[in-house]
C-alpha cells in the first residue's frame, strides 16, 4: 500500500510473461476450542486516518483502502499474510507469450451486494470506465494508479498524461475476460490486484456516471455518490452501510450472499482515532477490539495486559527524501553524501521502530528480489559529514525539513519524534534546520510531491512483491520532489522494465539498486515491522506484510 503521492510518468513496461495459475483467496477461519462467540457484536477497529473516498478506484492511500478492501475485491488477491498471488474474482489467470493478453476465468455465482452478478462484461465495463475518465479525473490526483499501472485515457488532455498502455477488454464468454495491453509491464499481473481495481456493480456503475468530480490541480472535489453509503457496491463479505464523517466511523455489514466464507461478525465499524496514545486507551477501555500502528513504547505494555500484539513482515521502507533542484547546495553528491554520514540511524532503529526493525541499505528491503549485498553504505560519521561539507563549500548550509502531523505510518511510528532525532544530527554537522511541519493530508502529501521541501520524511509500503514496485516509484523518470535528471538511471530502469526474462529483470534491479546508491538521490533510513493490536477476546485475522488485513476473518471468542 502507498501513501497518497501522485505523479504522471511514463508508462511502466516490464514484463511477468509466463501464466499463472492461482488457488482461492478466501481465508478459513480456525474452528478451535474459542469457537465463534457472539456475532451479532460489533467488532470496532481503529484506524489512524479517514477514508478519503467510498470507491477505492478514485483514492490511493491506505486508510481508504483498509475500508473498502473488506467490502470490494479484485481479479486477484494476496494470500492471507504473505505477498503470493492468488485468485480473487478470478479462480485463475494467465498470459499470452509476450505478457499483452492476460486472461481471467472468473468464479461463477459471484453476486454483488445489490444483487447484480459478476459476468466478463461487468469487469470489463469497469476496465472501460477508468480507460474512459475524461476531465478531473485525469487528475492524478484521482487516477495515480490507474496512470500508474496502465498509462493514460482514450483520450489524454495533458501533454504530461503517459501515453495509454491499456487497449482494450473482451468478453470471451460470461465468466471468461480478456484484458490487452499494448506493452509488457512488470506491474502485470501484480497491479490486476490493486484494490485501486476492485470490481463494482453495473448497477453502482451507471449511479456514478451521474456525478462528476469537479476541480483542477489541487482544488478536487470527489463525486458525491463516494462520499456517502448508498451507491457503491462491491463483492466482498461486507457492504458498506453508513459513513458518519462527524463521527470518523464507517459502518459495514455482513452479505449474507457473499461466495466465500461468511464474515465471522455481522458489523464490522472502522473508527479514525488519529492519536496513538488515544488508540490504545481506546483498546484498553474496551471501546474497540482492535487498532493499526501500535506504538513501539506500547508494545510490551499492551502484551502484558493480555492483549494480543501480532508484528507484520517487514515490507517497507522509509527514507530521507532531497530536492535537489530546491537548493543548489544539495544537487552537489558530497552534500547529499554528508547527510547520510550526519544521519544515526541506528538510534532511530533501537528508540522509534519496534523490535525486528533494521537500518536500510537502499530503496527496498531484503524481503524484494532485487535487493543486493554491493551498494555503497554511509555509516553514521559526522566528521566525515562536516568534511564533506566543507570540500563543498556548504558549511553554513541551511534547510527546510518538512515532516507530517496527525499522522502515523507502518514505516514511521513517530514522525515528530524520528523528524527531531535526524534535525538534531544535523545541527551537530553544522547544518541549520528549519522545521515545515504539516498536516499528512493534503499539505504534506501535496507539499513534497510538488517539489516545496528541501529535504523531507517519507516512505513506501509495497503494493505487490515485485522489486519494480519500488524503484519505478522513484527512479523511473524525473519527478519534482527529487528534482533531478540522471538519464543513466532512466535508461537502466527502462531496460529492467522491458525485460521478460525474471532472472535477468532480477539482476537488472540489483544493478540499480547500487547506482542508486551511489547516486544518492535521497537517505534510506530504515525498514519497519509494524504492529497491530487486538484485545483477548477476539480471534484476529491474519496479519499482512501488506497492510491488507481481512477483518471477515474476525470472530468473537
Amino acid at each position: 500500500m502507498r501513501i497518497a503521492r501522485p505523479r504522471a510518468a511514463k508508462m511502466f513496461a516490464a514484463v511477468l510473461a509466463i501464466g499463472l495459475i492461482a488457488t482461492g483467496c478466501a481465508s478459513e477461519r480456525d474452528d478451535d476450542e474459542n469457537g465463534s462467540g457472539d456475532d451479532s457484536q460489533p467488532f470496532v477497529f481503529g484506524a489512524a486516518g479517514d477514508p478519503a473516498s467510498l470507491d477505492p478506484s478514485l483514492a490511493s492511500d491506505g486508510e481508504t483502502f483498509r475500508v473498502t478492501r473488506q467490502a470490494f475485491e479484485a481479479l486477484i488477491e494476496h494470500e492471507p499474510g504473505g505477498t503470493e498471488l492468488v485468485g480473487g474474482l478470478a479462480e485463475t489467470w494467465d498470459s499470452n507469450e509476450a505478457g499483452t493478453e492476460w486472461t481471467f476465468n472468473l468464479r461463477d455465482g459471484v453476486t454483488f451486494h445489490d444483487g447484480a452478478e459478476l459476468t466478463a462484461e461487468v469487469v470489463c465495463a469497469n476496465y472501460d470506465r477508468w480507460y474512459n475518465w475524461s476531465g478531473t479525473y485525469q487528475n492524478t490526483t484521482i487516477s495515480y494508479y490507474w496512470q500508474t499501472v496502465f498509462g493514460g485515457f482514450a483520450q489524454n488532455e495533458s501533454e504530461e498524461t503517459p501515453d495509454p498502455n491499456y487497449v482494450g477488454c473482451t468478453a470471451q464468454d460470461d465468466l471468461t475476460a480478456v484484458i490487452e495491453v499494448a506493452e509488457p509491464s512488470a506491474n502485470y499481473p501484480g497491479g490486476f490486484s490493486l484494490q485501486a481495481f476492485a470490481i463494482h456493480s453495473p448497477n453502482a456503475l451507471e449511479a456514478y456516471a451521474e456525478e462528476e468530480a469537479s476541480g483542477e490541480g489541487e482544488n478536487i472535489t470527489f463525486p458525491g455518490y463516494s462520499q456517502e453509503a448508498g451507491t457503491v457496491a462491491g463483492t466482498g463479505p461486507f457492504e458498506i452501510s453508513e459513513w458518519n464523517k462527524g463521527n470518523g466511523e464507517v459502518n459495514l455489514t455482513r452479505f449474507d450472499d457473499y461466495w466465500g466464507d461468511a464474515a465471522g461478525v455481522e458489523e464490522l465499524v472502522i473508527r479514525t482515532i488519529p492519536e496513538e496514545d488515544a488508540r490504545r486507551q481506546a483498546l484498553q477501555a474496551g471501546d474497540i477490539q482492535g487498532y493499526d500502528l501500535v506504538a513501539p513504547a506500547d508494545v510490551a505494555t499492551l502484551e502484558g495486559d493480555g492483549f494480543q500484539v501480532p508484528v507484520r513482515d517487514v515490507f517497507n521502507i522509509l527514507y530521507l527524501g532531497i530536492t535537489q533542484d530546491s537548493n543548489e547546495a544539495l544537487a552537489e553528491p558530497e552534500v547529499r553524501q554528508a547527510l547520510a554520514h550526519a544521519m544515526d540511524r541506528e538510534n532511530i532503529v533501537n528508540t522509534q521502530l519496534p523490535e525486528g526493525g533494521v537500518v536500510a541499505s537502499q530503496f527496498m528491503p531484503d524481503t524484494v528480489a532485487g535487493y543486493s549485498d554491493d551498494v555503497t553504505t554511509y555509516d553514521y560519521d559526522p566528521e566525515r559529514a562536516q568534511q564533506l561539507l566543507a570540500d563543498a563549500g556548504a558549511e553554513n548550509l541551511t534547510l527546510d525539513f518538512c515532516y507530517p502531523t496527525e499522522v502515523t505510518r507502518p514505516y514511521m511510528p513517530a514522525p515528530a519524534d524520528i523528524y527531531e532525532l535526524l534535525k538534531a544530527d544535523l545541527e551537530a554537522v553544522g547544518i541549520t534546520v528549519n522545521p515545515v511541519p504539516l498536516k499528512w493530508n493534503p499539505d504534506y502529501t501535496e507539499t513534497t510531491r510538488d517539489g516545496g521541501c528541501n529535504i523531507y520524511l517519507l516512505g513506501w509500503t509495497g503494493d505487490f512483491n515485485d522489486g519494480f514496485n519500488f524503484l519505478g516509484t522513484w527512479f523511473a523518470s524525473y519527478m519534482k520532489e527529487w528534482g533531478f535528471e540522471n538519464e543513466e538511471l532512466f535508461d537502466l530502469m527502462a531496460q529492467a522494465e522491458t525485460e521478460p526474462d525474471e532472472a535477468t529483470r532480477v539482476a537488472l534491479y540489483e544493478d540499480i539498486n547500487e547506482m542508486v546508491m551511489d547516486f544518492l538521490p535521497g537517505v534510506p533510513i530504515s525498514s519497519s515491522p509494524p504492529s497491530i493490536a487486538f484485545s483477548d477476546d477476539v480471534n484476529p485475522p491474519t496479519v499482512s506484510p501488506l497492510t491488507q488485513e481481512n477483518f471477515a476473518e474476525v470472530s468473537f471468542k
